[in-house]
């Protein structure tokens, strides 16, 4: 635990004694964070705020170059299908899983098609003890019950869930106009198995389908017509991973994953289909020699289909994806780590073979501290609808080049670090379909966090500076794009009063203004919104109702009313627009949740210790 650790570009929570930043209960407690563990991380640096979009934007990536991995397997769909203009929030519960670790550039070899970020998840192993679960709130109903049989090494569980977003719009008047209200169906099961002293066998399968319908302004119409949409979505994620020892020096680990989603949309009078399957394989190899240095070698493949219709047009692709890397992370005493590793890509779509160098280095400067420095090429395929229309296309590529200082101890992290990404080979859609694109993102990413200078508070800060410009889709030139901003920053405050088992939240977000697109404006993306500001409270009490342990949770967003603008939607022609804003100025969201046969007061009162 003293040895230096490699860590350019990666925040991580799977180290409870290295650099742990947010753990489940720190992501349900987060103000503002909705319990979404894709929220709670936009409290953090490198990342930005954009409302109106899905996706987890990071330095000056897209929503798309962020990757969700569970249990070394990609997801394809880890946010629920949108309505236009509202930012999805993610379909997986944080208490699912044990680790996170959120890389906001030069993550390693193991992982690729993702120019900007990944976001590895790890589910849990065996539970302490039997129990179950039930959440009643202001938008739905839920409950579970996992079994453990300790002698065998065994547990089992599932969860149901039904959310009906009638009495959260009743207490939240929403801005769309909800012609059937969001109803979602959903449910989850699992199992674990040790096998021998360290082995475990893992399966976590998910299935959820939703169902929703709102008519908006038309803003070309001049007669106050109401332009309707209609969303039904079935979605499923399924992964098998088995995680083994042999012997002491290897270590196998080897997963599979099935994946199925499927939108079926009118919007105005067109009808959209789409539907896309992916199968998933995955094996590593780990060597372990020297004390501490080892050799990871493994492969990847992936069969993906997507189907998809537009109205009378209809379109079909495939592609098996394969995939291998290595890496290595060698220590040159307990001073220097270095990790090398590399990965090859082949699309049998694009018909292209990738290859992407990466390399770290970390050097220990205190006892609780460390510098490091990261390089690496990372590359994506265009996106599905991209490739709808046009297959002749490559591979599109970052280069990452990363610069940190990290201070962490018990109670008290400081990370400083600058980074410098070059885009080439971005995907033109005008004048033609071509991989001529470009642009770079630069900037300097601070956080904060102190347990200790304040009794039972918990608080961080965190700040990013942000330039960038891209050239890309149907750009003229290259500017910055609408889901940058030069500044964010946020602050979280949680104070934990222990003799009324009470804890109290507090969040504040900051964006500068982001670009978009006025007509009028003979400069392309020339004017910006106002800043966006955002305050945050919650609270919750935790108590016991007969056996049960129970959490009264309360949480209210935008709490001071600010005006939240994060773009204007134009006329055809110019002449009239309406702001793109949040679908309610403030909400209010209550909720009880009980657990059966495990009381977790004592996570509670460590996480705030």
């Amino acid at each position: 635990l003293n040895v230096v650790t490699i860590s350019a570009g990666t925040i991580e929570a799977s180290d409870e004694k290295r650099t742990t930043v947010l753990k489940p209960l720190d992501i349900v407690t987060t103000a503002g964070a909705s319990g979404d563990i894709y929220g709670a991380l936009q409290t953090l640096p490198g990342t930005s705020r954009v409302g109106d979009q899905g996706g987890l934007f990071v330095r000056g990536g897209t929503g798309a170059e962020t990757k969700t991995v569970i249990d070394g397997l990609n997801v394809n769909n880890p946010f629920f299908s949108a309505v236009p203009d509202v930012a999805a929030r993610g379909r997986f519960s944080p208490f699912l899983f044990k680790g996170t670790v959120f890389s906001t550039g030069g993550y390693s070899a193991q992982y690729g098609q993702a120019l900007s970020s990944v976001l590895v998840l790890e589910t849990q192993d065996l539970p302490d003890q039997s129990s179950s679960t039930l959440g009643i709130s202001s938008v739905g109903i839920g409950g579970g019950h996992n079994h453990l049989w300790e002698k065998k090494g065994l547990s089992a569980g599932f969860d149901l869930d039904y959310t009906n977003l009638g009495p959260y719009f009743a207490m939240n008047p929403q801005v769309q106009k909800y012609t059937r209200i969001p109803q979602f169906w959903g449910g989850s099961a699992n199992f674990r198995k040790k096998t021998g002293e360290k082995g475990m066998l893992k399966f976590y399968g998910y299935f959820n389908y939703s169902d929703l319908a709102l008519t908006h302004n038309d803003i070309d119409s001049t007669n106050g017509y109401q332009s309707p949409f209609d969303l039904h979505n079935l979605d499923s994620y399924n992964n098998l991973s088995w995680r083994q020892y042999i012997g002491t020096k290897w270590r196998l680990d080897m997963a599979g994953s099935w994946s199925y989603n499927l939108d079926r949309i009118i919007s105005d009078a067109d009808t959209i289909r789409t539907q896309d399957v992916i199968s998933q394989g995955k094996v590593m190899l780990t060597r372990y020699f020297m004390e501490r240095n080892q050799l990871r070698v493994g492969s990847e493949y992936q069969y993906i289909t997507e189907d998809g219709q537009y109205d009378s047009y209809k379109n079909f692709f495939c592609d098996n994806f394969v995939s291998a890397f290595a890496e290595t992370d060698i220590f040159l005493g307990t001073r220097f780590v270095a990790r090398i590793g590399g990965r090859v890509e082949n699309s049998s779509l694009l018909a292209k073979t990738n290859v992407a160098p990466r390399v770290s280095l970390a050097m220990k400067t205190g006892e609780h501290s460390q510098a490091s420095v990261a390089y690496g090429d990372f590359y994506q395929k265009p996106e599905r609808d991209q490739l709808y229309v046009d297959h002749n296309v490559g591979y599109q590529k970052a280069t990452h080049y990363i610069l940190s200082f990290q201070h962490v101890d018990d109670s008290v992290t400081l990370r400083i670090e600058a980074y410098y990404k070059t885009y080439e080979d971005l995907l033109k859609t005008v004048p033609s379909y071509s991989n001529t694109g470009d642009g770079y993102a630069r900037g300097i990413d601070v956080f904060f966090r102190d347990k200790k200078t304040f009794r039972n508070v918990d608080y961080w800060i965190s700040y990013t500076y942000l330039d960038t410009k891209r050239n890309y889709l149907d750009y003229p030139y290259s500017v910055m794009p609408t889901f940058a901003s030069p500044h964010n920053a946020s602050l979280v405050v949680k104070k934990f009063f222990p003799k009324i088992m009470t804890s109290v939240g507090f969040s504040y977000f900051y964006s500068a203004g982001r670009p978009y697109f006025n007509p009028n404006n003979p400069v392309f993306l020339g004017d910006r919104t106002y800043d966006y500001h955002d305050i945050n409270l919650n609270a919750s009490y935790l108590t016991h109702i007969g056996k049960a342990f129970t959490v009264l949770v309360i949480s209210v967003t935008n709490v001071t009313g600010f005006n939240q603008v994060y773009g204007y939607r134009y006329s055809y022609d110019g002449t009239r627009r309406e702001a793109i804003a949040p679908p309610s100025k403030r909400s209010i969201f209550l909720g009880m949740f009980m657990s059966f046969g495990q009381d977790r007061s004592k996570d509670v009162i460590n996480n705030n210790n």
